[in-house]
Formats: C-alpha cells, structure tokens, sequence
C-alpha cells in the first residue's frame, strides 16, 4: 500500500535512512549532511546552536557538515541572527538557485508547465489548452516541447528532478495511470518511463489536484498549516486533502476522485466513465460544454462567440458569465450548487480547517466561492464550520505546478535519495539510483 509522504518540510533526523555503497563519505558523515541541510532547507534550524539542538550533534560534527554544505554550494551564509545575550550566530540560508526544476500539470483540456528553482519558486511557466483525449505520446511529446521552449528561454536545460501532475489515479511508487476515468488510452502507461527516457533526471508523479492540495498548502495565502481540503472545479471535478501535513493518495491513488460520486438516477446522466448519475455528468465543465452547445441559440453572447470561432470554450462560457449572460449564469449556477452539496457532506465528514476551492470556475467571478461558502455553513454542522476558513485558491491557477516542483523537491532531498548524492553537490548522473531509492521508499 501506498505510504502518504511529508510534504512542505524536510524529513526528521529520526527517519530511517538507507546508504548506498557508492557513496564515497562514509553513512556515518554523509547522513548528517544530509540532515543538516534539509534542516536548513526546511527553516527548523538556521543557526549553527540551532543545528546542534536539533541533531544533538556534538558543534565540532555541526560545524563541519556546514561547512561541506557551504563549499557544495548548497547552503549559503546570511545575515547576523538575533542576540540571545551571547555571541551572535550568523544564520543559514538553503541555496535555492543551486539547482533547478520541471514541472508540469496536465487537465483534462489543458497544461501549464514551469521551470522552478528548488524551493519551487516559479521561474517561468507556459500554459497552454491541450485535450488529454490525444493520448499519452502527442501529450508528452507535446510538453517535452513546452519544457525545450522553456529551457532555451531561460537557458536552464538540465533539471536536477521533474514532477508531473495528471488528471487521473496515479500509482505512485512507478508513476502509472491507473484506470483514469477521463483519459482514454492513459491506463496503464508510466509517465515515469516516458520521461525517464528523455531526461537524465528523477521523476515523480502524482494526480493533479493532489499536487493543487500541496502547492496551495505549502505556498497558498494564508498559510496556517491547518488541514486542507482542496476541490478542484473545471472540466472535471476532483478533491485534494492535506492532513496532518500529509497528502492521503488512498489505496490505489483514487482518493479524492469526487467527480464520480453518485448524485443523480436520471438515465440520461452518462458519465465519460462509463457510469451513470457521476457528479461529472451533470456538473463538470465538459458537462456545461454540452448544453451550452445544444441551447447556444438562447445567448446572444455566446451565439455571437459561436459564429466568430466556430465552438464554444469553457473560458468563453466563463467570460459570458461575466458580463452577466442570463444562460451562463444560469448553467453555473445550477452546477455550483450540486458540487456545494457533495462538498457539504466531504467537509462534516473530514472536517478541514481549510476548505480552498480552485479551478476554472474561478474564472467566472466569486459566485461560485459565495455560494459553497453560504452552503457548507448552512448544512455542517457547528463544530466544523466555527473556524472553518472557506477561500479561493491564491496562486493565480499555479497551484498545481507549484505543487509538481515542491513534490519533485521532496523526493530528491529525501533523506536516502540525498545520502547518495549529498557529496557531488548535484544530483545530474544520479538519476537512476536516485529513482531506484525513491521506489523503495514509496
């Protein structure tokens, strides 16, 4: 099974950490590296007494290791720390521009990829629309190119790790796509893999509104490190939850899939899963899509959209709305308060301190944000809504692929995977032991 994995912070110097025999510091010097500089990463412990406090390292063993870190490049010195009545301690600082980041996080209609430095701060980004339905190769190869056109723009061509996110359930220690309702001809094929033959760099994969939950969690505003539940509305629907710091992947990594909760027994309601009555089928973006197709003659915004570009988008739908567009709103409105409901029952039954809401929707104005709010405080119960913070997602539609670098960042300076490669000061040449670790402790 799936083990959920820490995410925002490093892991703790009590973590078991396996070694690997080509290593050339020995286990015994290389792990306390290791743990000195994620803790320096994570801001546990940014002054050397602080570093000694927090490994019990004697300060001969912590000066040292920081002074490897600091000749690898991968920890600078910063300003004079606050005097505690004795000597000042100058503070540490994680080198975030060490290395670099790809990340990517594909829709259901749409990608948007980055270049992030190793704090998963964005460097530059790409979106694009794009219809998963093309299948797995023209999409990968598809964002292979948008990462090319990155790379030459930025002059930053080889990552040190590569994160992804996918509309659909991930099987996370190989990063295969496992039965994704809405992605014909995704299952069974490993992201992982494809990537793995292109790039000499580490990947990790995992669903996108996962990654959505991480990004928002780790970087979002506020940030209170409260339980998070992250819904995603767009083309389709889906759920993310932080708990305890913690991404919950599920079993087989279809938690959160919502979109294919059972709302309705209307016959009609056919899902792209193949069910019948799925939230999707009468609340997704795609599901709006078709009836705005089949009543366009009653919009004239979008009739006149229509005839100028020949089909009808979500984003034009979203821009209808609003300008006040009596079909639009309409549509939204209908679809928000079915989603309002599901979310009602996800939020007495998890019961978040957090409730962030992200995705296209957004794009149609604070209607939807307004109307779930008002419903989950009407229909939880009080123990649950009294500090309820119910919000709009804060990284201007970045949350995902901010969530596919810091996942990427993670992995490479887990623990075990950065004993390995600690000494080097880089990671590049690494990829297929490092990938080999990450596996094993998935």
């Amino acid at each position: 099974m799936d083990r959920p994995v820490p995410i925002g912070s490093a892991p703790s110097p009590e973590q078991p950490m396996p070694f690997s025999p080509a290593a050339t510091l020995p286990p015994l010097e290389a792990a306390p590296l290791a743990i000195v500089i994620n803790l320096v990463r994570s801001g546990r412990a940014t002054t050397r007494p602080e570093l000694v406090t927090a490994t019990g390292l004697s300060r001969k063993v912590v000066a040292q290791r920081v002074d490897q870190a600091l000749a690898l490049g991968l920890v600078e010195d910063g300003e004079l720390a606050a005097s505690s009545g004795g000597r000042q301690a100058r503070t540490l600082r994680f080198r975030a521009g060490a290395g670099h980041l790809y990340a990517a996080v594909m829709g259901a209609s749409e990608f948007t990829v980055a270049i992030m430095d190793l704090s998963g701060a964005v460097i530059a980004s790409h979106h694009e629309d794009w219809d998963v339905e093309a299948g797995p190769r023209p999409t990968m190869e598809r964002v292979q190119s948008a990462f090319s056109a990155l790379a030459l723009k930025t002059g930053l061509g080889r990552p040190w790790a590569i994160g992804i996110g996918v509309p659909g359930p991930v099987e996370f220690a190989t990063g295969r796509l496992v039965a994704p309702p809405i992605m014909p001809g995704w299952d069974g094929f490993s992201v992982r893999s494809w990537l793995r033959e292109h790039y000499d760099a580490p990947v990790w994969v995992d669903n996108d509104v996962n990654l959505m939950a991480l990004g928002e969690w780790t970087c979002g505003t506020p940030r209170d490190g409260r339980d998070m539940l992250f819904i995603k509305v767009g083309t389709g629907i889906g759920a993310g939850l932080v708990n305890g710091g913690r991404l919950l992947r599920g079993d087989r990594g279809a938690a959160g899939d919502i979109g294919h909760t059972h709302v309705t027994d209307d016959p009609s309601a056919v899902c792209r899963c193949g069910q019948t009555g799925c939230l999707e089928a009468v609340a997704s973006g795609w599901s709006m899509l078709e009836e705005s197709r089949r009543r366009v003659a009653e919009s004239p915004y979008l009739t006149k959209t229509l005839e100028r570009t020949g089909r009808l988008t979500l984003g034009e739908i979203g821009a209808a709305a609003v300008t006040g567009d009596a079909l639009a709103l309409e549509m939204i409105d209908k679809r928000s308060r079915l989603v309002a409901d599901v979310i009602a029952n996800l939020v007495n039954f998890c019961n978040p301190g957090v409730l962030v809401l992200g995705g296209g929707v957004l794009r149609t104005g604070p209607r939807f944000v307004d109307l779930v709010s008002s419903t989950v405080r009407a229909r939880c119960i009080r123990l649950v809504t009294a500090g309820l913070t119910v919000r709009a997602a804060s990284l201007d539609h970045l949350e995902g692929v901010t969530g596919a670098g810091l996942l990427a960042a993670s992995g490479l300076f887990a623990t075990g995977p950065l004993t390995h490669w600690v000494e080097s000061g880089t990671p590049l040449g690494h990829a297929t032991t490092l990938q080999r670790l990450s596996a094993e402790l998935a």
